[in-house]
């Protein structure tokens, strides 16, 4: 039989937005996949050092638009370290409550995404949405915004927490743990999400490790690897959690890992809340800042909902002089002309999915 081109994307939502594939078939077999981009490119980091150091949140924010929080605290956090700022303790059991929230929201719109993907589960879709709607609401009224936050300050937040702030935490906790805990009930008896997610886009350990992925994705493939883990920031080093890690690095696999990290994120969320000291959380108002610190480069990671994101920096007194991010979601999606091989054209969209990308990071 022929070989046969066709053409995904850009726009086709199962692309997850401006992705274009050029996918070789053999019937309805995937013999090639090749991933492009630069559609969206903007050239952010560049336009980040023509910037004053507070006045790039906004541009990171938006490398994640479904997870904004994460990329604006790595960078905060970035230069907080190159201008030897401390961060108040009770702003960093805060910083690590929100992160865990953001990371819960972040993996229920990829959840529920997911589900539609597969063509199935309107439920789990309305369901995911619905919990999601939850966390937004708190985020909203912690930053007076509900997509976008910008609230991070050198050395805190642009306010102090709602005077409720741990009550509400600790009530939406045990909401959304009991809303999550019923998923896999709906889920694993669904035969069309089984069917598309078991023993589909297998990502086997040594190609997972040789191709740089980081997140759920690798720990679905048998590493356990996490930031706040190796390499802890704020109180992450005094908080106990697991890291759940599959071994078959299957999309199923994918979908348990981020399910299990919701659960581990409510867990961390609940020992934040309490070991939380009174105080203040504001940080420095944004204004001109002095001259650097002792650091000549700054090199920043964290664990992202979706990998190890990293900030390398050269910093200056006023902005960054060189700055380069490494998007978690561009290398996972790296990996996917490697396992959408042999697969039908049909499993090429629950396998992009699973890999949870975000454009707007990938392609900066």
């Amino acid at each position: 039989m022929a070989i046969m081109r066709i053409n995904v994307g850009p726009i086709h939502p199962g692309t997850h937005g401006v992705l274009r594939l050029v996918v070789d078939v053999d019937g309805d077999t995937i013999k090639s996949v090749e991933p492009h981009i630069g559609f969206l490119h903007r050239g952010v980091e560049k336009l980040m050092e023509t910037r004053m150091y507070m006045q790039n949140p906004s541009y990171t924010e938006k490398l994640d638009y479904i997870a904004p929080l994460s990329w604006d605290d790595l960078y905060v956090n970035s230069v907080e370290k190159a201008l030897g700022i401390p961060v108040k303790e009770p702003a960093q059991y805060a910083r690590v409550i929100l992160l865990e929230f953001q990371r819960i929201a972040s993996h229920l719109l990829w959840l529920g995404t997911m589900v539609n993907d597969v063509g199935q589960l309107f439920t789990a879709f309305m369901w995911c949405f619905r919990d999601r709607a939850k966390v937004l609401k708190l985020l909203e009224d912690v930053s007076g915004g509900r997509m976008f936050y910008v609230n991070l300050r050198l050395g805190g937040f642009n306010k102090n927490m709602p005077e409720d702030f741990k009550e509400r935490c600790l009530a939406l906790a045990d909401y959304l743990e009991d809303k999550i805990s019923v998923y896999p009930d709906v889920l694993d008896s669904s035969s069309v999400f089984m069917e598309r997610t078991k023993d589909v886009g297998v990502l086997s350990k040594p190609d997972a490790i040789a191709y740089g992925v980081s997140g759920p994705v690798l720990r679905a493939s048998g590493v356990e690897e996490d930031a706040r883990k190796s390499h802890p920031y704020y109180v992450y080093g005094k908080l106990d959690f697991k890291v759940p890690t599959y071994q078959r690095g299957d999309a199923y696999d994918r979908y348990r890992v981020r399910y299990e990290e919701m659960l581990e994120s409510i867990k961390i969320i609940r020992q934040a809340v309490e070991m939380m000291p009174e105080g203040d959380t504001k940080g420095m108002p944004i204004r001109l800042i002095g001259p650097a610190a002792k650091p000549d480069t700054v090199l920043m990671q964290e664990e992202l909902p979706r990998g190890e994101g990293i900030i390398y920096m050269i910093p200056d007194k006023q902005r960054p002089y060189r700055i380069s991010l490494r998007s978690p979601a561009f290398a996972n999606l790296s990996v996917l002309p490697k396992i959408s091989e042999g697969y039908r054209f049909a499993d090429l969209f629950s396998i992009v999915g699973s890999l949870d990308v975000v454009l707007a990071e990938i392609d900066r």
